[in-house]
């Protein structure tokens, strides 16, 4: 399996590089040069298989001759030994047709576990016997960042930097970074939104003078391996509830189109999905775009929801490249062209490729609320804010089909908005222990690139 770039000007990668890389040298995004698909025989053949079997099955194509399938069947044993449900990622139904997958039963209570936990130990055995030492920057808008500071957190060889915005996420998910006391860990508050932590993040890893000093790498969602792991769950789920025999809808909570763009990953794989519904807040710049092709970003709200409190979504360009008959020099054009008006159009081929498989809705915060108040009377489910935003997008659509909502975080993480909606404050999980009595520990910058690359490079370990 080979790697190439969206923007098709980068070097051609393997599973291994293109995992150490993270963001493509021409700034666009890694993908796989051709799409693996499954026979319908071997979807039927996942029905009844544990998860680690089944993640071994659909990410096999990916690996390819980099390890052999028993390394990534004790990497997957590994990692997903440490989730609280032995299912991993267990379906719960709420109605005749409504279910919830439930993807935040890993050590930091999001979906973002299901693919950092792999990643971390995909990143130490790649590094092992090399003198290569991994600088990790990320930008997080909440459940990332704890993520993937667990699954890296003294790691040798690996330094992470993880960039958060000041003031917008829940005190849950700052102290489950902050007060991680393990010496490669570096927190950093900046004063701004997610969009300028993602942008900052870019182009430390698209300077030449800086990417040049360090081997850098990306945790966030840019990073392919950690895609790859989100795919799993769809075919996990789907096979649960009749795939490959009956198709299915999933209803997808988004701001950055990482997890939404995993299920259009199933799908060219061949599981039959109905309809990806790509819900979204009132930061609302994916529904624009997949429901008129305006993809042009606004000022940020800030919300319950701060995980999708975003206006420029990062993986969004990999759908792009795959609608738009994957010309790297057309996208990095149309590309160029957003990061310097923060507006653009889809092409007609885009917008047509996209709407046989997307919908997209826009939730705001009173529709929310009674999503969160429908679960927790009509089926005894306590609902973080993101989820609720994406049940309640799921709800306009009726189906004949099951339509699954991803189920992003635990609710404990947002106590705040689900006592608001439901009258209960839940109650944080045990395995998170003594989170609030712990020291916090990160640093307060500027939303500048030479007060953040400043930071990270007097830090950081040099090549």
């Amino acid at each position: 399996m080979r790697y190439v770039s969206t923007r098709g000007r980068a070097a051609v990668l393997d599973f291994r590089e293109v995992t150490l890389a993270g963001l493509a040298t021409d700034g666009g995004l890694y993908v796989p040069e051709a799409w693996p698909t499954l026979t319908k025989d071997e979807i039927a053949a996942l029905a009844g298989l544990s998860y680690v079997d089944t993640a071994v099955a659909v990410m096999m194509p990916f690996v390819g001759t980099t390890m052999t399938r028993d390394e990534l069947h004790a990497l997957c044993t590994q990692a997903y030994g440490r989730f609280s449900h032995a299912a991993v990622t267990p379906l719960v139904q709420l109605d005749h047709d409504q279910w919830l997958l439930e993807l935040f039963h890993g050590p930091t209570l999001a979906f973002k576990d299901v693919a950092l936990q792999l990643l971390g130990l995909l990143f130490e055995r790649f590094l092992t016997g090399s003198r290569y030492h991994l600088t990790i920057v990320g930008a997080t808008s909440g459940d990332t960042g704890s993520a993937a500071i667990d699954a890296v957190a003294g790691r040798a060889g690996v330094d992470i930097f993880m960039l958060h915005p000041e003031g917008r996420v829940s005190d849950v998910q700052r102290r489950q970074m902050t007060t991680v006391g393990a010496p490669n860990v570096h927190n950093i508050a900046i004063r701004g939104d997610f969009d300028h932590a993602q942008a900052l993040v870019k182009a430390m890893f698209n300077d030449p003078a800086f990417a040049g000093r360090f081997h850098l790498s990306a945790v966030n969602s840019i990073n392919w391996a950690r895609l790859m792991a989100q795919v799993v769950y769809y075919f996990y789920a789907a096979v649960r509830l009749g795939a490959p025999e009956r198709r299915i809808a999933f209803s997808v909570p988004t701001g950055n189109f990482g997890d939404v763009f995993a299920g259009y990953v199933a799908a060219k794989m061949g599981l039959p999905i109905a309809r990806l519904i790509v819900a979204t807040n009132v930061n609302d710049i994916l529904a624009r775009a997949l429901t008129t092709g305006d993809y042009s970003s606004r000022d940020v709200v800030q919300t319950p929801t701060p995980s999708m409190d975003i206006q420029v979504s990062s993986n969004f360009e990999r759908l792009l490249f795959d609608l738009g008959n994957r010309d790297g020099d057309a996208i990095a054009a149309q590309m160029r062209g957003f990061e310097g008006s923060r507006a653009m159009r889809l092409t007609n081929a885009q917008s047509q490729g996209a709407a046989g498989l997307f919908a997209a809705e826009r939730v705001d915060l009173d529709e929310m609320a009674l999503a969160m108040r429908w679960a927790h009377e009509h089926a005894c489910q306590t609902l973080d804010p993101h989820t609720a935003i994406a049940l309640a997008a799921a709800q306009r659509h009726a189906s004949n089909v099951p339509i699954v909502t991803l189920a992003t975080a635990h609710p404990a993480k947002f106590r705040d908005a689900v006592e608001r909606a439901t009258g209960t404050r839940p109650a944080l999980p045990a395995r998170v222990g003594d989170l609030f009595e712990r020291e916090e520990r990160y640093d307060v910058l500027d939303a500048s690139y030479a007060a953040v690359s400043g930071y990270i490079a007097e830090r950081a370990v040099a090549r």
